[in-house]
């Protein structure tokens, strides 16, 4: 038995430190886990109930430890819980709110505030496959621009100078839902 311990990746075993009671490997009180499915079950049991389960990496650490052993039981057990859907879903963030939301300003004259966004996916059309649309939130007039999925910021001024700002002038506001 104590070869098959050394071949799980002990390094140093010490006959004060191990012992074998009904075929069961005990490591100072501690049951030794050798095999990588049980540990995910064991991780599992203690993790996944719904009386005491989900309680974070340590809380977790520290029960599974009071009973078990293997070498490396904090990262398989910081592994196991990095990878559960519902903690990752759920868990609180540590960044701070980003803010109440704000109202766009009322505009008081035409084409002072505008908005612009992209309709792509269309069908190939005379080389164009998307369009810029630019929207006045005063008098509710709307541009609509042949463009390309692969616009980049200078071919989105250079539309926006030709359809918009030559007709219209320059806006006070722009909001464009892209990211560029």
């Amino acid at each position: 038995m104590v070869e098959k311990i050394k071949k799980a990746g002990i390094k140093t075993l010490k006959d004060k430190e191990w012992e074998i009671e009904d075929r069961i490997v005990i490591k100072e009180g501690k049951i030794y886990m050798p095999e990588e499915e049980l540990r995910g079950e064991i991780i599992q049991l203690h993790y996944n109930t719904p009386v005491g389960g989900y309680e974070g990496r340590w809380k977790i650490t520290e029960l599974v430890a009071r009973n078990y052993w293997w070498p490396g039981v904090t990262k398989k057990v910081g592994q196991y819980i990095d990878g559960c859907n519902a903690c990752q879903r759920y868990k609180n963030r540590s960044k701070v709110p980003v803010g109440k939301l704000m109202p766009n300003a009322i505009p008081e004259k035409p084409w002072s505030h505008i908005l612009a966004d992209f309709i792509t996916k269309l069908p190939l059309a005379q080389g164009y496959n998307a369009i810029l649309v630019v929207y006045d939130c005063f008098s509710k007039m709307v541009h609509f621009i042949a463009t390309t999925e692969k616009t980049l910021a200078e071919g989105l001024a250079k539309l926006f100078q030709d359809h918009v700002w030559k007709l219209h002038g320059l806006p006070e506001n722009i909001i464009l839902d892209r990211e560029m």
